[in-house]
């Protein structure tokens, strides 16, 4: 089983996540994909951060081809490095790393990317502005205008990401199976809360 985990920023998603893969015992993925990116095409892994749920420039429209099965690039070609390609090399990363065991994987358009497999739960966290920024003030050290700026920052990028990659609005319910406003919540009761969607999910399957 995968559970993705989409998230606005300062939402708690990530701690979440976290929390839930060590009470499941599965592996969790967030920014440990880059490096095992670069490990295993041999680009440079700060090529692979810097568009790390984030588009290095505006585009226009989207850039959806990767869901007709179109694999990567061969390292031979000139655009193997372009964003574009790093992306269908994320895109391979992920769907190996779902064939081959039981994870959480964080953002990086994975509910999108395994859209087609039975076995995935996709998790979308969200919260108000007053908590995200309380939570981004205390876990990053930040004033609280410094706070709203970097919230705003951050999910300007994110939704612009998985609109190009996906086509749909990143915050659409209708993507996930499960969404949750962890404002109100511990870490502990909102990875509760995911565990028993899952035992629920599985019985009834």
């Amino acid at each position: 089983m995968v559970i993705t985990i989409s998230r606005t920023y300062g939402s708690g998603g990530r701690v979440m996540g976290k929390a839930l893969a060590t009470k499941l015992g599965y592996k969790f993925y967030d920014r440990e994909l880059m490096r095992m990116l670069s490990d295993d095409t041999g680009i440079n892994e700060a090529l692979f951060g810097e568009s790390d749920e984030k588009l290095n420039r505006t585009y226009i429209g989207t850039d959806t081809e990767w869901m007709e099965d179109w694999g990567p690039l061969p390292p031979s070609d000139k655009k193997y490095t372009s964003e574009s390609n790093l992306f269908r090399l994320q895109v391979e990363m992920i769907k190996k790393l779902a064939e081959k065991e039981d994870c959480v994987i964080m953002g990086r358009c994975a509910d999108a990317v395994l859209a087609n497999r039975n076995d995935v739960i996709r998790v979308f966290c969200y919260a108000s502005d007053d908590d995200c920024v309380k939570r981004t003030m205390e876990v990053c050290g930040l004033d609280e205008k410094e706070a709203v700026k970097r919230i705003a920052t951050v999910d300007k990028f994110r939704k612009a990401y998985y609109h190009h990659f996906t086509g749909n609005d990143m915050e659409a319910a209708t993507n996930y199976d499960l969404c949750i406003n962890t404002g109100s919540m511990t870490v502990d009761a909102l990875s509760d809360m995911v565990m028993d969607y899952i035992k629920t999910w599985q019985k009834n399957r």
